[in-house]
């Protein structure tokens, strides 16, 4: 006989916090959002924590190299989307890993012998104003020269003008060399007036460049997720199909910590994956998506570092409407933290859990953070943004970003829902859609965190241990849903302004 569930499946909206005490030290500047996003034992520290509880979705149209540079740089962490190529997702935690504290590893590069038209091509491509001329035309030859777009004039030069005609020639350049730092190089930088500070050996090769624009952005956003060289953490997505070649190429393109990624996780297929990483490579590996307490325990004993909890809750998904399998994000969140809390009570180790879908409203970070989840995972929140890679279109008189599901038959990412079956898409289980355009992610990124802090202050917690242990959280009714928004009034049109 079936097993019935009798209790309705819950989501985000059905729920509020009730306030806590708050203290007089209880304020948005006093809260710390850093969180674990891989297990560790009791009394000792996770290998890898966030300093924000944000990742970005495992999709297409949310999560490359651009975006992970961002949002490493506010603290969180992306999964660069593997419904690719192996040899294109490890270029492009390449990309990711090259920023270094300020030091990096120049991606524009010619030799002196091509010409102006090689320049404003690789500007084109690449869309970088200093182009590094090296004896050999790569990263780490034989510094000659820098061309910026005060090099040459567009209305005088020639398209087949040599480079060594217009570039500044390293007899011109002031440059640092190996073993400076990175306040050394800034200092440079500021008592020169450069743009850019190339750093080479003692035989003149080119190792690093240092940019001013990049300091401004160092001391912008203080809570960068760095790793102990100093370069971006960055995650990426694999499969249960293609693994045993997808892995050794992102460990060797220096990826942090991996996640499978598919619509539901509880399955020998992960199980096998998870166990040939975890027995081969030195890496993290989270596991999912799950709903319940079996699911979780299954990937933990698999040897998952966290697992991703919800099936169908995404903006885009469509898998409850077309296999009728998931669960209300807030029902599967509530279940698998409770089983967490137990494992933790009888082995002492500590599993983060990752709430992936369901998120309408900004106060629902809140709520997933108090159910027990470590992190959260979005897609539309990020592909709104400037950064993601999607393109900018006007529909009608708005701007929106483009948005794709990895089920949709845009992606073809078939490995994602796979069963054992044919190798292939048979039916969609995400939609292709837009969403409005919100420009750039720290500008958005910023007021979701403090609304998320002042949240907090409000359940009387500084940290999101405090939120977890503390959080008083009530159900709500249909009617309290309505009361809870704007009712009873007359709205105002957005442009409309007092005589």
């Amino acid at each position: 006989m079936a097993q019935y569930y009798l209790e309705p499946s819950r989501t985000f909206s059905e729920f509020l916090l009730i306030p806590n005490l708050s203290t007089k030290n209880c304020t948005p500047q006093n809260v710390d959002l850093k969180t674990p996003i891989t297990k560790f034992k009791k009394g000792e520290q996770p290998a890898i924590s966030l300093n924000i509880p944000f990742s970005s979705a495992v999709m297409q149209s949310v999560s490359d190299h651009n975006m992970a540079t961002a949002l490493a740089r506010c603290g969180g962490i992306s999964f660069i989307f593997g419904s690719q190529s192996v040899e294109d997702q490890a270029a492009m935690v390449r990309k990711v890993k090259e920023y270094k504290a300020g030091f990096v590893v120049s991606r524009s590069n010619l030799k002196p012998e091509q010409t102006l038209a090689d320049v404003l091509k690789l500007k084109e491509e690449n869309q970088h104003s200093t182009v590094a001329i090296t004896e050999d035309g790569t990263s780490s030859g034989k510094l000659l020269g820098i061309v910026t777009s005060r090099d040459y004039r567009l209305s005088r030069d020639s398209l087949s003008k040599p480079i060594s005609e217009f570039m500044t020639p390293f007899s011109s350049l002031i440059y640092g060399t190996s073993g400076i730092t990175l306040p050394e190089a800034n200092d440079l930088i500021w008592e020169k007036k450069l743009n850019c500070l190339p750093i080479v050996d003692e035989n003149q090769l080119l190792q690093h460049l240092v940019f001013r624009k990049d300091y401004d952005a160092d001391k912008e956003n203080p809570q960068g997720l760095l790793d102990t060289n100093k370069s971006y953490i960055v995650g990426a997505g694999i499969n249960t199909k293609d693994y045993m070649e997808r892995v050794p190429a992102l460990v060797d393109a220096g990826v942090d910590i991996l996640v499978i990624d598919s619509s539901d996780g509880y399955s020998e297929w992960q199980y096998e994956t998870v166990q040939y990483v975890k027995q081969n490579f030195d890496v993290k590996i989270g596991a999912g998506n799950v709903v319940d307490r079996e699911g979780f325990l299954y990937l933990v004993e698999a040897g998952a570092d966290f697992v991703k909890v919800g099936i169908g809750g995404g903006s885009i998904c469509i898998t409850r409407e077309q296999k009728g399998i998931g669960r209300g994000q807030a029902s599967a969140l509530i279940e698998v933290a409770e089983a967490r809390e137990q494992y933790y009570k009888e082995t002492g180790i500590y599993v983060p859990i990752c709430s992936d879908g369901g998120i309408v409203h900004d106060y629902h970070i809140t709520l997933a953070l108090a159910m027990g989840a470590d992190f959260v995972m979005m897609g539309r929140y990020f592909a709104r943004f400037d950064e993601s890679p999607t393109k900018k279109l006007k529909v009608g008189n708005n701007f929106v970003k483009e948005f794709w599901g990895e089920g949709s038959n845009r992606a073809r990412n078939w490995q994602r829902y796979d069963s054992g079956g044919k190798q292939g898409l048979v039916f969609e289980e995400g939609v292709d859609s837009y969403v409005p355009y919100a420009g750039s992610l720290k500008e958005n990124l910023d007021k979701t965190i403090h609304k998320i802090k002042s949240t907090m202050c409000n359940c009387g917690s500084l940290t999101i241990e405090e939120l977890q242990n503390n959080a008083r959280i009530t159900l709500v009714s249909a009617t309290s849903l309505v009361e809870g928004g704007a009712h009873d009034v007359i709205m105002k049109d957005n442009g409309l302004s007092a005589e």
